[in-house]
């Protein structure tokens, strides 16, 4: 199963405490999401990825987050795709995780650069086989004749790779999206909600407490 990797430099155990308080985002995002790990069903690294192409109409999907440490977060996907076109004419995206059970979510925004192509082969190679074969098989977003037309073309590939190892495709690699602003978002009785938002400063944080 794919694993997201986070920095555990900056996992902490401060997440029972008032986030309210808190100066570094990157580490309440790293005590939240181990408490989501541990609390959600299935999928607690699902994201909405939010980008706008060059006709300025927003587009909205669920992606995995897959890395996330104080350079940013990171997800993958084919730079074919509706997703990877956006990205190229217009390089900024927002993302929200949201935790149905522990009431929370967060919000985030900014440039998106992609990954080395190092970092893209480490995580291509630590997918199972079957996504690897996968990858390679989709034309993701490009109209598909028929599934029986997909799961042929998957059939090729795993007898041509039966023996050796699986190619990250060069239309496949990750995106790292740097965040100017992060907002903590937690459910409070009668929608009286906690609201903080940090906001890029220089090399740090500002930190505001926002209305709910």
């Amino acid at each position: 199963m794919d694993q997201l990797r986070i920095d555990d430099s900056i996992v902490h155990d401060g997440a029972a405490a008032d986030f309210t308080l808190s100066d570094d985002p990157w580490a309440l995002f790293s005590a939240w999401m181990a408490q989501a790990e541990a609390s959600e069903p299935e999928d607690a690294n699902a994201m909405a990825l939010a980008t706008t192409g060059s006709d300025g109409l927003p587009d909205v999907r669920m992606v995995l987050l897959k890395g996330a440490d104080a350079r940013g977060f990171v997800f993958y996907t084919n730079v074919e795709s509706a997703k990877g076109e956006e990205l190229a004419q217009n390089p900024q995206a927002a993302l929200v995780l949201h935790w149905k059970s522990l009431r929370r979510q967060i919000r985030a925004r900014g440039p998106v650069s992609r990954v080395t192509a190092a970092e893209a082969d480490a995580y291509f190679e630590s997918r199972h086989r079957d996504s690897r074969i996968g990858a390679l098989a989709s034309r993701q977003s490009s109209p598909l004749a028929s599934r029986a037309a997909l799961m042929a073309e998957v059939q090729d590939l795993s007898a041509r790779y039966e023996d050796g190892p699986v190619p990250r495709p060069e239309r496949w690699t990750g995106f790292r999206i740097a965040p100017v602003a992060i907002e903590f978002w937690q459910n409070g009785d009668f929608r009286l909600h906690d609201r903080v938002r940090f906001t890029r400063d220089g090399a740090g944080w500002s930190r505001a407490r926002l209305y709910p």
